[in-house]
């Protein structure tokens, strides 16, 4: 008599899975309802086997519901192999390199064959029959049914190391064990044929895939039921390696920060959901079909497949249209500011690092109310720059690629250059003149900063020490300072070892902090700060109006010198920002600090600002910044400019 126990075991365990899958809304995308389809095919034939098993070990009789229940579990036990096989090409997302008809032919044939050996199986008792005593018996071509299980078998498994690097590794081995666990199972049933395990082992192989790698905790945002940003950067980042063809519509909420400060935690939560929603209505309203995830901060995406194309615009337009609808929150409403734009990938952008660098960029200063097309926005040279940027940054440093240049400041009083600012040039032996607006930002992001900042004192201090610096007659150069280095622990010892290394005075450099660094509050750049001033070197605050200051805070910083930015420069034709710019002048001298004005390019400007009494003029009207033997040429020439 056969155990029919541990199929019960495996019945019992299947049915919690899929009610597990089902609560925890495990129920969209591809690879989740293969599995679904999986664990279902597994409970027919469980409850095949169940009966099978069940009118064998109630002796003779019942012939025709012995057949019948012998055929259904054959068909559909060997169905879950080819359809795991799917479920695992699914995993990977990779149909479109495998050649999709050639492997359905592949899979399908065998399965087919089989299929109709069973259905004639009752004629030709080539598979199985029954003997004198209604006993089952396995006939001569059973064995093929082994034979065609290896070939799956072995195809699952040469699929599996072939595209192993698009798993997880968790994954890799969670869907690998079913293939030593299911040849043991068979080998034990095969010797004793009482000891049903091959069901049981499958199932408890789906058991352990369902807890390693159908995990919604590790892909879908519990706030909107969508996928997560991790999710998106991995399905993405597989796509890309694949070659796989997707539309990626990207939706920003460009108004997501003063919605959040509106509404509140509840309020914001709220709302998200609801876009969540009207996201998932619109693609099913236009049958895209698309992969829908949200990233946090008001972004969602879209990934539409190759199959849908012809639907995306339209769902982007619609999306466009529906999110500029005014949305109720209880007894508020909200109005979206929203960016939709569409990417074809990997036709327009080719590698997730600038795919991930474009959909940063997409912000408000790209927000024009309709919808944008990223083959109009994107500059390949740019984000080739922005991919690279820490590898450039490294090549600069080891190779000298790294230039100081210097641009004069312009005595008012006087009327002669006594100042210049060193600023840092990058000319890429590969990609030309990058400017410092990229370069930097991502110099202190990866810590580089420090050894720019280190290059940028000593080349200065290297030129203040030579001989024809000397007869330039210029009191200090000014160096920027960055929110990186202001917060460095060493930027005490490392400036006056410098300084004493190439023999120059504390007062013939002036370093420049910006009004960011200026608004934080953190006790090693105020000691900083305060260890420098005290050696005699004096600060300025740079871009000054460029944020929002505190103006306590600046009062109480060893500022001497404050650089008003170029935008107070623009005040012809509006009388207001005239008195604002007063007011600040007034203001800061009160305060007995001195005043460089930047962005100067009109004799007119020049003027406007002399009658203000700033002290310094730099800009554009006197000169940009020079190489340093072009600057010196520069003072040569005109000592006296003005």
């Amino acid at each position: 008599m056969k155990l029919v126990y541990f199929d019960y075991c495996a019945f019992s365990i299947l049915i919690v899975l899929i009610v597990t899958m089902l609560l925890r809304k495990m129920t969209r995308g591809y690879s989740n309802q293969i599995f679904i389809f999986l664990m279902a095919v597994f409970s027919v034939a469980v409850t095949m086997d169940i009966w099978a098993v069940t009118l064998d070990n109630m002796g003779a009789g019942n012939l025709l519901y012995k057949y019948i229940s012998h055929t259904l579990y054959l068909i559909t036990r060997y169905c879950t192999t080819p359809v795991y096989i799917v479920y695992l090409i699914s995993l990977t997302d990779n149909w479109h390199r495998i050649h999709v008809e050639r492997t359905i032919l592949i899979l399908g044939f065998p399965l087919m064959f089989v299929v109709f050996l069973l259905l004639g199986n009752a004629f030709t008792k080539f598979m199985f029959y029954f003997d004198g005593k209604d006993a089952y018996t396995r006939g001569t071509g059973f064995i093929l049914l082994y034979v065609l299980s290896a070939f799956y078998l072995l195809y699952g498994l040469i699929y599996l190391l072939r595209y192993r690097k698009l798993y997880r590794k968790r994954q890799w081995i969670s869907v690998l064990l079913i293939f030593p666990l299911s040849v043991i199972a068979v080998v034990v049933q095969f010797f004793i044929p009482k000891a049903l395990l091959e069901m049981f082992s499958s199932v408890i192989c789906l058991m352990f895939i369902t807890a390693m790698v159908q995990r919604p905790e590790d892909t879908v945002d519990t706030d909107t039921g969508l996928r997560k940003s991790s999710a998106y950067g991995e399905d993405m980042h597989r796509c890309f390696q694949t070659g796989k063809p997707a539309e990626v519509i990207e939706v920003n909420i460009v108004n997501y920060d003063s919605l959040r400060d509106m509404l509140g935690y509840d309020g914001i939560h709220s709302l998200i959901a609801k876009v969540a929603h009207t996201l998932e209505e619109i693609d099913r309203l236009c049958q895209t079909r698309a992969d829908l995830y949200h990233l946090g901060d008001g972004a969602f995406r879209l990934v539409v497949n190759r199959r849908h194309f012809d639907h995306t615009l339209d769902c982007a337009n619609l999306i466009n249209s529906e999110l500029k609808q005014r949305i109720r929150l209880g007894q508020t409403e909200a109005n979206l500011s929203v960016c939709v734009c569409v990417t074809r990938c990997p036709n327009e952008i080719a590698d997730m690092d600038s795919l991930m660098v474009f959909e940063h960029d997409i912000n408000a200063s790209a927000y024009t109310g309709d919808v944008l097309y990223a083959s109009e926005l994107y500059r390949k040279d740019y984000y080739d720059v922005m991919k690279d940027i820490d590898r450039i940054i490294e090549r600069a440093l080891s190779s000298h690629r790294f230039a100081v240049y210097y641009q004069p400041i312009y005595s008012v009083n006087e009327k002669k250059f006594r100042s210049a600012e060193a600023l840092l040039r990058l000319n890429d032996e590969k990609y030309g003149f990058i400017s410092p607006e990229i370069f930097i930002p991502a110099a202190e992001k990866s810590g580089a900063i420090h050894r720019i900042g280190r290059y940028v004192l000593e080349e200065v201090c290297a030129f203040i020490s030579s001989s024809i610096y000397k007869e330039l007659q210029l009191e200090y150069i000014e160096i920027n300072l960055s929110v990186a280095q202001c917060m460095e622990k060493n930027l005490f010892r490392d400036v006056l070892d410098i300084l004493h290394r190439y023999q120059v005075q504390p007062e013939q450099i002036n370093l420049e902090v910006t009004e960011t660094a200026a608004a934080i509050s953190q006790n090693t750049m105020m000691n900083n700060l305060k260890k420098l001033t005290e050696a005699g070197i004096q600060f300025s605050l740079d871009d000054f109006g460029t944020g929002y200051s505190n103006m306590h805070r600046i009062a109480s910083l060893p500022l001497q010198i404050v650089k008003l930015d170029k935008s107070f420069a623009v005040t012809e034709g509006n009388p207001k920002m005239r008195i604002v710019l007063e007011n600040t002048i007034r203001m800061i001298k009160a305060m007995h600090m001195k005043i460089v004005v930047e962005g100067i390019e009109t004799e007119t400007l020049v003027k406007q600002f002399s009658a203000l009494e700033c002290e310094y003029i730099q800009g554009y009207y006197y000169s940009r910044p020079l190489p340093r033997d072009e600057f010196i040429r520069f003072l040569q020439e005109y000592p006296a400019a003005g």
